[in-house]
């Protein structure tokens, strides 16, 4: 995958990767030029930012009672602490943003990475995934924008100047269709497709169906576009398939959805069932 000099080269990952510490290995890789493209978890970005703005994560023992960790204004993910006062400096990070921008902007995630990814640049901030993606000009798609802080803080900042009984009333100018349209043309333009997929989510599978929607599409409308699959994939995930946690299916179940080129037809596969922790530094490490 890395060597077609012709093939756009999709990252999708999910889990809490930015606060186990593997921001910095998703920034080398989009850096050196092996990703294109990014589909995230809001969760993973939010954490990531966080990072990259100076906030720091704290490890946490086992033992520690999660109701004293709320009521001293700690958020835990499994053994590590995000502090909510976090959260709310990105949510002023944000809102400056948005303050700063058009008021017709219509936007979409990757809009929205990219402007984040353009304060962090001209602010000189640390490493960070959305500064290294403004950079290379790899968009960032997050397609549950609303399931993560970033989509609050968007929120929250369109309520503003409201009362409580019509905040609520209020929504942002966002249109997720403007990412599903930028993306499918993207895989469109590429001379190959290959797929990162780090655990599994909503940025799995909402990566993974842009064959089968520019399939329907040229079916349903009549269109005769050309068949777009995947022919290079690569999954770190420990989940078996009964979980259902893959949410997309194994790469030989794809083939049938239209996803993936059979092996038989050049298709190369790999899913490796291991914590990404673990075999993701290795395998980036080993790549370089």
């Amino acid at each position: 995958m890395a060597q077609d000099e012709h093939c756009l080269k999709v990252l999708t990952i999910s889990g809490a990767m930015t606060v186990a510490k593997q921001g910095k290995i998703i920034s080398d890789l989009i850096d050196e030029g092996l990703v294109d493209v990014v589909v995230a978890t809001g969760a993973l970005i939010t954490h990531g930012l966080s990072e990259s703005v100076g906030n720091i994560h704290y490890a946490v023992p086992n033992e520690i009672d999660d109701v004293a960790l709320f009521e001293g204004g700690y958020n835990r993910i499994y053994d590590t602490l995000e502090m909510e006062a976090n959260l709310n400096d990105l949510a002023e990070i944000i809102s400056k943003i948005m303050d700063g921008e058009s008021k017709e902007t219509v936007w979409s995630s990757s809009k929205i990475c990219r402007a984040i990814g353009k304060y962090l640049d001209e602010s000189q901030q640390g490493d960070s995934i959305l500064g290294s993606a403004y950079r290379r000009n790899v968009p960032v798609f997050i397609p549950a924008f609303t399931d993560s802080e970033l989509g609050l803080d968007l929120a929250t900042w369109a309520m503003k100047g409201l009362g409580k009984d019509d905040c609520f009333d209020a929504t942002p100018n966002f249109n997720p269709f403007l990412d599903l349209q930028q993306y499918a043309q993207l895989a469109r333009n590429a001379g190959s497709l290959g797929i990162l997929t780090i655990g599994g989510g909503v940025p799995r599978n909402w990566a993974q169906q842009v064959g089968p929607y520019i399939d329907i599409t040229s079916r349903r409308l009549g269109l005769s576009l050309s068949d777009i699959r995947f022919r290079y994939a690569v999954r770190i995930c420990p989940e078996p398939e009964h979980w259902g946690g893959l949410s997309g299916c194994s790469y030989k179940e794809g083939v049938s959805w239209g996803k993936f080129i059979p092996e038989c037809e050049g298709g190369k596969h790999a899913e490796v069932p291991a914590d990404a922790t673990l075999v993701l530094p290795l395998l980036v490490k080993a790549l370089f």
